[in-house]
């Protein structure tokens, strides 16, 4: 019997997993290179859904001393999604929150204390390494900087142009309508629609949030005014996005979780995702 392969990326959240990165990785701390490996893997613990690095304590040009014991799981930081049928931890967890077996370990350079920056694993497989924090440090694969979280070898953006035409509706107020969307698909998300500035037919009042991702960039956000009154940061766009992602540059998307559309005629369900 065939398997839907969103299942099988799905099925290992509970898992401890790692995946070698084949490239050489550095963490730098107020301008001091803190690790250089060539032996780094990403690592995701069980729930997480983005992975940190983990390296070979013995590249990391830092004092390891334990950290204490490691934070507790909230009990509000996963989200029940039908297409995912466990608890999954959510981005902005803390790095400190930890769900595999270890003992978590403070960085301690140039007299500075990095409290529980690092994380030893007693997996057999991953011995003799180190989980480290991503937001402690800035980071460099080969000579690019990575910005927000490490990227995941299986998650991909695929952007293409569309005909099928599109609306954006809220409480039976059109927010938006357009002939030429800009379709975004992103693994596991659902499709997001990106539309021409000038196919908004509502007022766009910009927001002070502001989001980071490695793949898109940084994203900024706006109310639209629908029937006098601002709906908080419904909508966003990508003004400098990053290569992969600079066919929606200036582009305007709305959250289809929050709202309605109508693709091609058919009113689609509203997708369930950690932004609903």
């Amino acid at each position: 019997m065939s398997t839907r392969a969103r299942d099988l990326l799905t099925a290992g959240y509970g898992e401890l997993r790692h995946e070698p990165l084949g490239r050489r990785l550095r963490a730098r701390w107020n301008g001091t290179t803190v690790v250089d490996t060539t032996r780094g893997v990403l690592l995701w613990e069980p729930r997480r859904i983005l992975p940190v690095y983990a390296v070979p304590a013995a590249d990391v040009r830092a004092d390891l001393r334990p950290g204490g014991p490691a934070l507790p799981v909230p009990d509000d930081v996963g989200v029940r999604m039908p297409a995912l049928s466990e608890l999954r931890l959510l981005p902005g967890v803390p790095f400190a929150v930890h769900t595999a077996e270890g003992r978590p370990l403070d960085v301690e350079l140039d007299g500075t204390v990095l409290h529980q920056a690092a994380y030893q694993l007693d997996d057999p497989q991953l011995a003799g390494y180190v989980a480290v924090e991503f937001g402690a440090f800035d980071w460099l694969e080969e000579d690019e900087p990575v910005a927000v979280h490490p990227k995941d070898p299986f998650h991909r953006i695929e952007v293409l142009a569309g005909s099928r035409p599109v609306r954006v509706e809220l409480d039976g107020h059109v927010l938006a309508e357009s002939a030429h969307p800009t379709l975004l698909f992103e693994t596991l998300l659902p499709v997001r629609y990106y539309l021409p500035v000038a196919d908004v037919r509502v007022e766009l009042v910009p927001s002070a949030t502001r989001t980071g991702c490695p793949y898109k960039g940084e994203a900024v956000y706006f109310s639209p005014v629908v029937d006098g009154r601002e709906r908080a940061d419904l909508a966003w766009s990508y003004p400098d996005p990053l290569p992969e992602s600079s066919r929606v540059r200036d582009l305007v998307c709305f959250y289809t979780e929050r709202l309605d559309v109508v693709l091609d005629g058919e009113r689609q369900d509203r997708p369930v995702t950690p932004w609903s």
